[in-house]
């Protein structure tokens, strides 16, 4: 598949391609192609300015793919909200999912419109996946969506993804109030994946703050007893707790960490 700059303005009149896009960035780190020059020029920061740093996105996506398959197999959860989704790409929620029950539904999220493109013509013949585009800031037209609601079942478990998307949310949108929003309405038993930029207090991750804030305006940096704090009352958190997110659930020993590995941290709670 050409790259977005190769779709022609035909096709996406309607982007921006004059900001880099998380959504985008983030493709391209993983290796997507669906990305503009501008969000190539963003994400070759990260892998000249600051080499190795690419190595969060690959272990946020490989945390994710563990917390669905632990969610589906081990849960009572058979329906997902991914909440800031990002583009489709390989072991999507809703693929690893249907892997192990194909009757599992998922909504996608994401204020990105080629997400929205792309994840339709993906999910075109998916009748238990859909894509809408919103802001997971305003969570309530999320909750209240027609899609959402003739796929998910409030009554039921559902499993909530916060991948790699809080720390998106600055301190002072509340990003503890969105978490406590969905809390009030997911059933007992439902999980709630967070993955999150973690901070030693240390040079590396104030740098890459310093990159996202001056670029984006927006991408925090929280220690440990913040990400938890995100949470608040009513959930347990499970075994490993937050640790990082290669290391989270990982069947495979990972000894030495690189000095930018510990930076992402995973996590898995459940509504009591």
């Amino acid at each position: 598949m050409a790259d977005a700059d190769q779709q022609g303005k035909r096709s996406y009149a309607e982007f921006d391609v004059s900001r880099p896009s998380i959504a985008r960035t983030y493709d391209y780190l993983l290796g997507g192609k669906d990305n503009f020059a501008v969000d190539r020029a963003f994400g070759d920061r990260f892998i000249t300015e600051l080499p190795g740093s690419s190595v969060i996105a690959h272990d946020n996506r490989g945390a994710l793919v563990r917390a669905v398959q632990q969610m589906i197999t081990h849960t009572p959860v058979r329906q997902f909200i991914d909440l800031g989704s990002g583009l489709p790409t390989a072991d999507n929620v809703h693929q690893v999912a249907q892997r192990y029950v194909p009757e599992a539904k998922v909504v996608y999220v994401d204020n990105d419109p080629i997400v929205l493109a792309h994840g339709r013509a993906l999910l075109a013949e998916n009748e238990n996946t859909t894509v809408i585009q919103a802001d997971l800031r305003e969570p309530k037209a999320i909750y209240e969506h027609p899609d959402t609601n003739a796929l998910i079942d409030f009554g039921q478990p559902v499993g909530i993804i916060f991948s790699a998307t809080l720390h998106h949310v600055n301190d002072d949108e509340d990003p503890a109030g969105l978490v406590r929003f969905w809390y009030d309405r997911i059933a007992p038993g439902s999980h709630v994946f967070i993955s999150h930029f973690r901070s030693e207090n240390d040079s590396r991750s104030q740098e890459l703050e310093q990159v996202l804030q001056g670029s984006l305006g927006r991408g925090r940096w929280r220690t440990d007893e913040q990400i938890l704090a995100l949470y608040g009352d009513g959930f347990t958190v499970l075994e490993p707790g937050l640790v990082p997110a290669v290391r989270w659930r990982n069947r495979e020993p990972v000894e030495d960490l690189t000095d930018y590995q510990p930076l992402i941290a995973a996590v898995l709670a459940v509504k009591d």
